[in-house]
């Protein structure tokens, strides 16, 4: 076992403190009873993108004057001398980069003899949060959606059947009148695009048993650009691969995971102009690991398709998984409901960055699972 003394000198603890704040995720800013900065570890000096010696003996209150939600912590640790904890979301508003989601705390720091040497503010990225706040609100909506699908599918697919069986029927009554067997033709092709919103509707409602077997990732994303490649329709698209080839199968439905990523791909294709430019990647995360009771917990594998599109306003971008939303003027709007269902059913996750006229990043994880886990 490995101790830690103070035997050396008092220096020695100073820099292991040093060492112990700066490891941490945590943002920490030490405040002294005048509220100028007295440190910033290097998770602070990220969140709020200021260096140390920009932030050092700068006035908390001026450097943050427009998080009163932030300050208003500060000043109960610092009169009151006690803690608190902000759990509600605000956002932090940087000076070069996006607000972030966090949430705050404050507490007074004493010194031995018990007088108040200032306050210890610390902020916590809660971006994770909002992101597991948003599956849990897709998941929500999907289940929704189950009793509508159920409902739906049995009202309308077997009058559906009857009234394109009427139109083959009078179809072929109509062989000499082609001017009128026209319209029989129009009434069979719509009932079949009904009939296929029915049975995208039906996956998500009743989707079948997952065929567990060993999926190659790269063949999967490898075929489906192949085949882009071919039906671009006039389009100069330039795929930019980035596949790690050493990532070796995972866990997962062949079948499902081909129609995740070809959706997926198929909207960013739709994305880019004449001229665009698509990247995807592959990759080990091992930031993040998803836990299952009894089991080691597992690294995620990432795949990342990256279009340089029109991207999508802020606006619409907490809606586009809602069933049947589309921007698209053919399109059913269950592609991105269909591809969270088939994530979630995988114990994945999906996240979509985007910025209007620059582009859209839809990350995919999906756990590195390379044996069976009994369900």
């Amino acid at each position: 076992m490995t101790t830690i003394t103070n035997a050396n000198s008092d220096h020695s603890i100073e820099h292991l403190a040093t060492c112990v704040i700066n490891s941490t995720n945590e943002a920490i800013i030490v405040i002294d009873e005048n509220y100028c900065i007295m440190l910033m570890n290097q998770a602070a000096q990220a969140m709020i993108g200021l260096s140390a010696s920009q932030g050092s003996n700068n006035d908390i209150r001026n450097l943050l004057k427009q998080q009163q939600s932030i300050i208003y912590v500060v000043d109960i640790a610092m009169h009151e001398g006690r803690s608190i904890s902000d759990r509600e979301t605000i956002q932090l508003l940087r000076p070069h980069s996006s607000a972030l989601p966090i949430q705050t705390s404050a507490s007074p720091l004493y010194a031995d003899n018990g007088t108040q040497l200032g306050v210890i503010l610390s902020l916590h990225d809660a971006s994770n949060i909002k992101q597991l706040e948003q599956d849990v609100q897709r998941t929500e909506r999907l289940g929704m959606l189950d009793t509508l699908a159920a409902g739906l599918a049995h009202e309308v697919k077997n009058p559906l059947s009857g009234i394109r069986g009427a139109a083959q029927l009078l179809s072929m009554e109509l062989e000499q009148r082609p001017e009128l067997r026209e319209y029989t033709q129009i009434m069979i092709k719509e009932t079949d695009r009904i009939n296929g919103i029915i049975e995208e509707l039906m996956d998500l409602s009743t989707p079948r048993t997952k065929e567990l077997t060993q999926v190659n990732l790269t063949q999967i994303i490898n075929d489906i650009i192949l085949l882009q490649a071919q039906s671009k329709n006039g389009q100069k698209i330039q795929f930019n691969m980035q596949l790690d080839p050493s990532i070796p199968p995972i866990v997962g439905d062949q079948t499902l995971l081909t129609r995740l990523f070809l959706n997926v791909i198929k909207n960013a294709c739709e994305a880019v102009k004449t001229d665009g430019n698509i990247t995807v990647s592959t990759r080990i995360d091992t930031e993040h690991h998803l836990s299952t009771q009894g089991h080691t917990p597992v690294p995620f594998v990432v795949v990342k398709i990256i279009d340089d599109g029109a991207g999508i306003p802020p606006a619409l971008l907490h809606t586009i998984f809602t069933p049947f939303f589309t921007t698209k003027s053919n399109g059913t709007g269950l592609g991105l409901a269909i591809s969270q269902k088939i994530i979630n059913d995988h114990d994945g996750m999906l996240q979509i960055e985007s910025t209007p006229e620059q582009g859209t990043c839809c990350s995919i994880y999906l756990p590195f699972r390379r044996t069976l886990v009994a369900q």
